[in-house]
């Protein structure tokens, strides 16, 4: 999760010891934290030895875990029956912003699939970061808690467009999605694929 339940509540002035709201601030965390993840087509947690499959024919692989710490292999499949094969000694290169491993030749044709084992993404909140790891950018922990304590603080109506008021008038209400200044924050961290 993006950020922790103890920053929400600290954020909403919830004591600590008062845990009826706990379930559904965890639930709004999750739910900020996938969305994020798929608006920015990426996914933000750190993994280790995790895969990632692209057309063998490709030589800037743009893995969906970054920055990319260290890669353990890259494996080529042709079909089903032979499955996937250990390519030994590839020459790559990290771009800088260490979001693309660039082959210096393509691991095969595309009608081919080549993987990638690596290691890579961000130390989330309430974890350490050791040396070699980044941790999440502090603007993406604050736009999620700004996110969460948005939807928490308008819970009740989510999901209504009007509401009839006294003498017939009717109330359109403003869409409950992403804030104008987190939908900024995101587009910063989006990945783009071909």
């Amino acid at each position: 999760m993006l950020t922790q339940l103890a920053t929400i509540k600290t954020r909403l002035r919830i004591n600590s010891f008062d845990v009826d709201d706990d379930a559904l601030i965890t639930g709004l965390i999750k739910h900020a934290s996938g969305r994020f993840a798929l608006e920015c087509n990426r996914t933000f947690d750190r993994g280790v030895d995790v895969t990632f499959e692209f057309r063998a024919d490709q030589i800037d692989i743009l893995p969906d875990r970054y920055p990319v710490e260290s890669v353990a292999s890259f494996d080529l499949k042709s079909n089903e029956t032979d499955g996937w094969i250990a390519q030994p000694n590839i020459v790559y290169l990290f771009s800088p912003e260490r979001c693309v491993v660039e082959l210096a030749t393509p691991l095969g044709n595309s009608r081919q699939k080549g993987r990638i084992t690596y290691t890579g993404g961000y130390v989330l909140p309430g974890a350490t970061s050791d040396a070699g790891q980044t941790a999440l950018p502090d603007e993406l922990e604050q736009a999620c808690i700004d996110q969460v304590v948005y939807w928490h603080q308008n819970r009740n109506r989510l999901g209504i467009l009007s509401t009839a008021g006294e003498g017939g008038s009717i109330q359109n209400m403003k869409t409950l999605d992403l804030l104008p200044h987190v939908a900024a924050v995101l587009r910063k961290y989006e990945r783009f694929v071909n």
